[in-house]
């Protein structure tokens, strides 16, 4: 039996740059970002020409596409809402549309910002989306377009991801701890802090199993486990880093609500989601947030 072809969207983001690590095992790999490929070919990674994405699914045929890239300017998107629904919804359309006249698999990844972020219950995949912003409705159109026109798919709804690799939240902790005596963080927004790599490992262990199960297609929510604020997130990282030897101006981090701190898209308060439903159907458990966060800092650090 031959090894399936996997063509992988948004190589050089968080999740695309370890999707490329724990895919490659798999099968052969083409992974593209928006300018180029990897073997310098004219295949087309721009998720805003929805032909040469077509084009590109046609002439590859692959047995999996992975979609890891999207418009997740969440506050620009207010400001952008044609850019972010070409992005995240249309391209979506046409990339499932494609995979369903070659029958290829189709992954792609969203977010708890499909919810309206009330209620301190954790998400649930029956629960009814209602996005806050423009980045959620989009991301929930992309949803709602593959689930419609492509049989094999697998999306993904995350929330609150990192990597080592590119900017995150921790890293700004730590260059402010590092500039000032005080901080204030925003401790009424709850979630969980959820690896990129995680994101790819797990990603590439469902598609192992799909492949020979295809009943499992569907939608699934992936975070890391338990849950925390931003203020706690925070809290965590200085802490590890203090304990690490790092040498912290910051004398105070002060807790503060979400209308401290206006931003142009309101943010949910509740990200929490439950992850059951994937931790049954393909037999993971997903580790607690601090153990990839503690990881991520160690080689940051």
């Amino acid at each position: 039996m031959s090894l399936p072809l996997i063509l992988l969207f948004g190589k050089n983001g968080q999740v695309g740059w370890e999707l490329q690590r724990s895919l490659a095992p798999l099968g052969r790999l083409v992974a593209l970002d928006r300018h180029n490929s990897d073997d310098g070919s004219d295949y087309c990674g721009d998720l805003n020409d929805a032909a040469g994405l077509a084009a590109t699914v046609e002439a590859l045929r692959p047995t999996v596409i992975v979609n890891a890239a999207a418009y997740t300017a969440v506050d620009k998107a207010e400001s952008e809402p044609e850019l972010a629904r070409s992005i995240n919804a249309r391209a979506p359309s046409v990339l499932a549309e494609a995979a369903q006249r070659c029958g290829a698999w189709l992954v792609h990844y969203s977010t708890d910002y499909v919810f309206d972020g009330s209620g301190e219950q954790a998400w649930r995949e029956t629960d009814v989306p209602a996005p806050l912003g423009v980045y959620g409705q989009t991301k929930l159109a992309g949803e709602q377009a593959i689930i419609r026109a492509c049989t094999k798919h697998l999306i993904f709804r995350t929330s609150w991801v990192y990597a080592a690799r590119g900017g995150n939240f921790a890293k700004t902790m730590l260059r402010l701890a590092a500039e000032r005596e005080r901080l204030s963080v925003i401790d009424d927004q709850f979630g969980a802090p959820t690896g990129a790599e995680l994101l790819a490992d797990v990603t590439a262990h469902a598609i192992r199993s799909v492949l020979r199960q295809p009943e499992q297609a569907g939608l699934y929510h992936l975070a890391a486990g338990g849950e925390v604020s931003w203020h706690g997130y925070a809290d965590f990282v200085i802490e590890h880093a203090r304990q690490a030897g790092h040498a912290m101006k910051v004398q105070s981090i002060d807790p503060i609500p979400s209308s401290a701190y206006p931003t142009p898209a309101k943010r949910p308060h509740n990200s929490r989601l439950d992850t059951r439903k994937l931790q049954a159907a393909f037999g993971l458990g997903l580790p607690d947030w601090r153990q990839g966060v503690a990881r991520m800092l160690h080689e940051i650090l």
